[in-house]
């Protein structure tokens, strides 16, 4: 636990966090952490729409707008869809995008929008990987994540090897244009605070990805103040995929932060804060 942070970070405490670390570590060591992160996801994707379809109800209904950004290859658009949302999809990835033409172009309910999010328009270097869910708008996320566990990703699992100039717009842009979503999910590769940065209204729910590394925390803390001052918001979080939340009870901007930071700075899982604006 970091000095000066008192409040736990789950409700059962940190063993399981701990203890598997240490398999995705010993999967590192076998060099097998390639081929079992790319079938994980896959599995995980395909088994988990359900349980992502039973999480996102409680917030989405017919009708609702919904932002995907970073929408990769639409699997949170799809479940938005599954529950009647309308959906704004934004990708910057060329791989990517012409995945989500295919599968989305004619549905009247989508509007894929090929750019990336920021704090203001104009143009941005993303950094692509040669596995499409590990491309990034942001050196030092990549930098951290390969000296650490994350995603079991290191420089000899995935290499970050193509520099690409994309458009960036802003979520006040996307608002102005297609008016306010009621759930807004980012998850941009260690960019998040940017994406956040270009907001200045509240949203209903805003999803957005952290990274418990000793320096990307900070960026974590940012996007927590910046929403804070928008407008009266509460906070709740979660652990990789498991789409259920570590707290009984929504948190203030503060308390949220002491969580943040109980968590240790080196594990092998990310997670996804979530901010509510109340009236």
């Amino acid at each position: 636990m970091r000095k000066g942070s008192k409040a736990s970070c789950t409700k059962s405490g940190l063993i399981p966090i701990r203890a598997l670390s240490i398999f995705v570590r010993m999967l590192r060591f076998l060099r097998l952490y390639n081929i079992i992160y790319t079938t994980v996801l896959f599995i995980s994707n395909f088994l988990s729409r359900r349980k992502l379809i039973r999480f996102y109800s409680q917030f989405i209904s017919k009708g609702d707008l919904c932002f995907d950004v970073g929408a990769n290859l639409g699997n949170r658009t799809r479940v938005f869809l599954e529950l009647g949302a309308n959906v704004v999809a934004v990708e910057p990835q060329d791989s990517c995008m012409k995945k989500l033409k295919k599968e989305y172009g004619n549905n009247s309910e989508v509007v894929l929008i090929h750019k990336a999010l920021g704090a203001e328009e104009g143009k941005g270097n993303l950094i692509l990987s040669d596995s499409h869910t590990v491309s990034s708008m942001s050196d030092e996320w990549i930098e951290s994540v390969k000296k650490s566990d994350m995603f079991f990703t290191s420089t000899s699992a995935f290499q970050w090897n193509k520099n690409v100039t994309v458009p960036v717009t802003t979520l006040d842009k996307l608002i102005e244009e297609y008016g306010s979503p009621v759930m807004c999910k980012i998850d941009v590769e260690g960019f998040e605070d940017e994406v956040i940065s270009g907001l200045s209204k509240s949203i209903k729910i805003i999803s957005f990805e952290f990274t418990p590394t000793t320096g990307l925390i900070k960026k974590t803390l940012k996007s927590i103040e910046h929403l804070s001052g928008i407008g009266n918001v509460k906070f709740n979080y979660s652990f990789g995929e498991t789409m259920t939340f570590a707290l009984d009870e929504w948190v203030t901007g503060s308390e949220i932060r002491e969580i943040i930071l109980s968590i240790p700075s080196k594990t092998s899982f990310s997670g996804d804060i979530y901010a509510r604006f109340v009236n």
